[in-house]
């Protein structure tokens, strides 16, 4: 291959890739487009200027051949569960920095297994540079700075004028119907999606929350050492209600028929949140921990709407990697960075309650 940058973006087309890119012009790093769709990133070489390779991630030869030319991969084609495998196993190959912006507990416990070859390699894999999870991987480990010897950590976000994008949605359809999940004693545990629900108070606003499978419950574990997680969001009384009722339905929703359904109306929507939607959205993040006495410390993070920060911190992890800043072998965002990476990133507030 002819074309060299010091970063290939896979999927650099979809809504949150495109976001990516444009931060890399920002920032004017080299970048290398790819994705399966030769017309769509034809179109988007020539509106950013930066060169394209089309690539099927079957073709496991061309992508190794692509990652020799450049030092980092920012995977942004998900489901991850489904691409993260091929993506990282090539990256182990080519001695090449891997980073993606997947939030599926599935793909944070199965990558921490090539830890000893990416050391070995001298390469970083690093999973969840977006928002899954680098302000709640942040959080979890400012308060267990704050309580040491905690041994319960909860954590929740929410969102004001925000939105999903299509591809969040599919992988939200790709996980229909399999209920939720904490860690307990240090080992993930099933729970009926709905079961666990209590009220939050972000600080701007209160609102019910709901329990689901978010990939803190392997990050904020492998970040901090406290056994007992759970994560919950921000949820409408609609949402709670079809939570629960998918316990009982959950074969149905996980019928390969149904799922074709489910994404092809998610096609139908738009890609997501509109750049006005975004520049007026805030994330917030609410955490806290407990030890065996019975001591607490609850903490709150405000932040950017959750796809611009998406591609801050994934960019600046990026920048970090390309500058030789990194820690060889697995590992989580405030682990690698510490808990201040996520107020690198302009307008968060972080207060301790």
């Amino acid at each position: 291959m002819s074309i060299t940058a010091d970063l290939l973006i896979y999927g650099s087309y979809g809504y949150t890739g495109q976001l990516i890119v444009s931060e890399c012009a920002a920032r004017k790093i080299p970048v290398l487009l790819s994705g399966r769709d030769a017309v769509r990133l034809k179109a988007q070489s020539e509106q950013s200027g930066y060169p394209y390779e089309v690539l099927d991630l079957k073709d496991t030869d061309k992508l190794r051949a692509l990652l020799r030319n450049v030092k980092a991969i920012v995977h942004c084609a998900g489901p991850f569960r489904y691409t993260a495998r091929t993506v990282a196993e090539a990256c182990l190959e080519t001695g090449t920095h891997y980073i993606d912006i997947t939030g599926e507990h599935q793909v944070f416990e199965l990558l921490p297994g090539y830890h000893e070859k990416a050391v070995a390699k001298n390469i970083q894999i690093m999973p969840g540079a977006g928002f899954d999870v680098v302000p709640t991987d942040c959080l979890a480990l400012h308060l267990k700075h704050r309580l040491p010897d905690a041994t319960h950590l909860q954590l929740a976000f929410a969102s004001l004028k925000g939105g999903l994008s299509r591809g969040t949605a599919k992988t939200m359809a790709e996980g229909a119907g399999l209920g939720s999940l904490v860690r307990r004693n240090g080992v993930l545990e099933s729970v009926p999606l709905g079961k666990l629900v209590m009220q939050v108070d972000f600080g701007t606003f209160k609102t019910v929350c709901l329990n689901i499978p978010w990939g803190d419950i392997s990050t904020a574990w492998r970040t901090t050492g406290i056994p007992n997680i759970e994560v919950y969001t921000g949820a409408k009384a609609s949402m709670i209600r079809n939570a629960r009722i998918s316990n009982y339905i959950g074969w149905f929703l996980q019928m390969p028929w149904v799922k074709r359904m489910a994404q092809r109306q998610i096609d139908k929507q738009p890609p997501g949140p509109s750049a006005e939607r975004r520049k007026s959205g805030r994330s917030y993040v609410w955490g806290k921990v407990w030890n065996k006495a019975g001591e607490r410390r609850e903490s709150r993070l405000e932040t950017l709407d959750g796809y611009t920060l998406t591609a801050k911190t994934c960019v600046l992890i990026a920048a970090k990697v390309l500058r030789g800043e990194f820690k060889a072998g697995y590992q989580t965002p405030a682990g690698a960075y510490g808990d201040s990476l996520i107020l690198e990133i302009d307008n968060t507030m972080l207060t301790d309650l």
